[in-house]
This record gives structure tokens, sequence and C-alpha cells, in this order.
């Protein structure tokens, strides 16, 4: 696309300095207005591709177009958008709007998770309790909902910490020491 705008501007700076060719000023004018004309048209007809946002997706996601709002959060994920990443790691774990995989699944959540989103670090939590997409761990498991626990608002909090509970009556005291003590030596880092 760029060369083709480079085409149309070579084109009308051409157009106007070849004044002494026999072309009139009305004539160059318009070569001029119909490049740009052109180069706008350009512009804007691939705009829209790169501009998908957020906002799109999250349209997308309520009214259940999960197809397109997978469209518009697979390359916000990859460019390391957290709340991108967790809503695909939803869409891979439910298989709406992409084939069900746990493991793209997990490994869209680890990402968000490890950047300190509690949804993601819950969902993974759950993952590893499971098993699903990742080996079964329950260490992790329970570091993840520890982590998840702390750090979401107090009106799922509550909710959030029966299930973190009941995933420690199934750990043994020194796991459920060794799950605290890496929820501790936890610290979110950002993506580049």
């Amino acid at each position: 696309m760029r060369a083709a705008m480079k085409r149309v501007f070579e084109d009308c700076r051409a157009g106007s300095l070849a004044q002494g060719s026999g072309r009139g000023l009305a004539s160059n004018r318009a070569a001029i207005t119909n490049g740009l004309a052109v180069a706008l048209f350009l512009l804007c007809a691939v705009a829209p591709a790169h501009a998908q946002s957020l906002g799109q997706g999250l349209a997308a996601f309520k009214r259940q177009d999960y197809v397109t709002a997978s469209r518009v959060f697979i390359p916000l994920a990859e460019r390391g958008n957290v709340a991108a990443q967790s809503y695909l790691g939803f869409l891979f774990e439910t298989g709406r709007g992409v084939p069900q995989n746990y493991t793209e699944a997990a490994m869209w959540y680890r990402r968000a998770a490890e950047q300190g989103d509690a949804r993601a670090q819950y969902s993974l939590g759950l993952l590893y309790d499971r098993g699903q997409g990742v080996p079964q761990d329950i260490v992790e498991a329970s570091k993840w909902l520890n982590l998840s626990t702390a750090a979401s608002p107090p009106r799922v909090r509550e909710s959030r910490a029966r299930i973190r509970d009941a995933v420690t009556t199934k750990m043994t005291r020194g796991e459920i020491a060794q799950a605290r003590l890496r929820a501790l030596e936890w610290a979110p880092s950002r993506e580049r």
C-alpha cells in the first residue's frame, strides 16, 4: 500500500512540475486532487483492519459473537494486552469462537496471570487443579488461587476464597506451605 501511495504522490508531483509540457493549471490541480483522493481512499480502506480495539472485542463478546471477538482479541493478546489474553483464554477453554483447546487456554491465561490479572490467575489455578491443558499440580493451583483471591475485588473475593479453600483441603501441610511460599515469591512481570 505504501508503494501505491508513493506512486500516487510522485505522479501528482510530476504533474505539477510538468506545467511546461502543455498541461494547464486546472489539469494539474485535477491530477493532484485525484491523487489525494486515491491516497485517502487507500488509507481509509486499510486503517480499520489494524484499528481493532479491545472495546470492539468486548462488544462482540457481549453480543455473543465469539468468532469476531476472537479475531479482535488474538492480535491484541499477541501484543501483550492483558485483558485480551484473559478473554482469549476463556474462549479457548470454553470453545467459543475458536476450537476448544485447554493447552491454548492455559497459555493465554498464564500470559495474563504473570502480568497480574486476577481472573486469569483464578482460571489458571482451576486448570492446574483439574489438570486441563497443564499437568495436574495442586501446589501450582493453590499458588494461583491464593494470588487471585488476594487481588480480587471484594464482590468476588469470598467466592474465590471458598474455591481456594476447597483446593487446600486436598493438600498436605507441606504442599500448603510450598504454595504459599510460591505465592509470596511471585511478582508480576510485563511482556515486552
